[in-house]
């Protein structure tokens, strides 16, 4: 049996502070009158939408989805508990990565649930494309956790590439989230297709 990672998303209770995770891809917090604070996170799937809503409820935040043909959003009411992670997210103008951010496991998972994805050759974690500047912030975090990646040639995402990288970013995020997550897990069978 693997031994478990002080970093792991299984290692620590789920905390609001995890939901960081969705900031670091397409996610965006709205403030009102800078006490309270919602969520925002396009998805793509719908086991994204279902997997985001119940990590949500383990962290004691309710969050629904909306959206018709075009798109889907998982929200969450204004909340004076998002209004802490929203002000270390933002600078005033728009999004930034907090100063020293390190993704845990519990963020990390938050990530994948919100985006992640396989490519021909890794796993990709999707950023933000309205905000550049917090792309080369979270390359740098995300070496601070052992986890190097690579900026895609399009900017759309980062890349873990290597099998020691894939397997430590399987081991920080856990077991898949749902049976629908398919291939878009980075789970064990797939790594070993694209190492």
């Amino acid at each position: 049996m693997a031994q478990l990672s002080f970093f792991s998303a299984e290692a620590t209770q789920p905390r609001v502070a995890d939901l960081a995770g969705v900031l670091c891809g397409p996610g965006r917090t709205v403030v009102f009158a800078k006490a309270t604070a919602k969520l925002i996170v396009p998805v793509d799937d719908v086991w994204r939408a279902r997997a985001l809503v119940a990590a949500c409820a383990e962290r004691g935040v309710r969050a629904q989805v909306r959206g018709d043909d075009h798109a889907t959003i998982v929200c969450t009411a204004f909340r004076v508990d998002l209004a802490p992670l929203a002000a270390a997210w933002s600078d005033g103008d728009g999004k930034v990565v907090p100063g020293g951010f390190t993704p845990d496991g519990a963020t990390l998972r938050m990530w994948v649930l919100a985006a992640g994805r396989w490519d021909n050759s890794g796993y990709v974690l999707p950023l933000d494309q309205a905000v550049p500047d917090t792309h080369e912030p979270l390359r740098e975090s995300l070496a601070r956790c052992g986890l190097p990646a690579t900026t895609r040639v399009d900017g759309s995402g980062l890349k873990i590439v290597g099998r020691r990288r894939l397997a430590r970013l399987r081991e920080l995020v856990g077991p898949p989230v749902d049976p629908g997550c398919g291939g878009q897990w980075p789970d064990v069978s797939r790594m070993r297709v694209v190492s």
